[in-house]
């Protein structure tokens, strides 16, 4: 399908999956066009459909993309007691109660930042946490930001490595994927393959429950870690 909207030629704008529009030449949206996808049509109730799907997918920001190879969903409908949400609505986290596709950025330990896009219809809470990916686009920018990292692999396998290689931080929360935000998403530019599933990373409840989705395989996914309770 092509966009029946009329764009220079040097963009290229095509409905790749039947409903997504955006260019070929640059990670450029094509604003013009409604932007759908099935995962962010998906209710809260199958966050976990909606994080499996997101594997594969692009975020570009920085200077940088990242492939997303690694993601966790969290549910705020009262059954999840790992989710921000469990407990109901805060200031912190009404950015998760919708509406879909928007950034949910918080921090931990004092100094890591971590990225989720919002799921789910307005007024209920799902969230997606952006475990890991590759580096697609701006090595050696991401290598400046994260020194520290051995390999290529390395940059981005875990939430906070993730965010550092974006350059991206806590002013990030609530701003749209697809418009104007300080970050983007692209839908994927290969097939995924296999994807394997298992339990969440450090959470210090509901720590069976296997919505941490991954591509099977892949070298830069990050390494499973069961929340471990500090000695008193």
């Amino acid at each position: 399908m092509i966009c029946s909207r009329p764009e220079p030629e040097t963009t290229n704008c095509i409905d790749v999956n039947d409903d997504w529009h955006y260019s070929l030449v640059t990670p450029r949206l094509c604003l013009a066009c409604p932007v759908t996808h099935r995962w962010l049509e998906l209710p809260a109730e199958q966050v976990d459909e909606a994080a499996r799907e997101l594997l594969g997918w692009r975020l570009s920001a920085g200077g940088v993309t990242v492939r997303l190879t690694e993601t966790e969903a969290y549910s705020g409908l009262g059954g999840d007691p790992a989710s921000h949400a469990h407990r109901g609505l805060t200031s912190r986290n009404a950015v998760m109660f919708g509406p879909a596709g928007r950034l949910y950025v918080y921090q931990i330990y004092g100094m890591y930042f971590c990225a989720n896009v919002v799921c789910g219809e307005p007024g209920r809470a799902a969230a997606v946490l952006l475990r890991a990916g590759e580096v697609v686009d701006g090595v050696e920018l991401a290598r400046k930001r994260r020194p520290a990292a051995r390999t290529e692999a390395a940059l981005a396998a875990g939430p906070g490595k993730l965010m550092q290689v974006l350059d991206l931080d806590r002013s990030a929360n609530d701003t749209p994927l697809f418009g104007d935000g300080p970050a983007v998403l692209l839908p994927p530019d290969r097939p995924v393959g296999p994807v394997s599933a298992g339990p969440r990373v450090g959470v210090t409840s509901a720590h069976d429950v296997p919505w941490r989705f991954w591509i099977t395989g892949d070298p830069t996914v990050s390494s499973y870690r069961r929340h471990t309770p500090r000695r008193r």
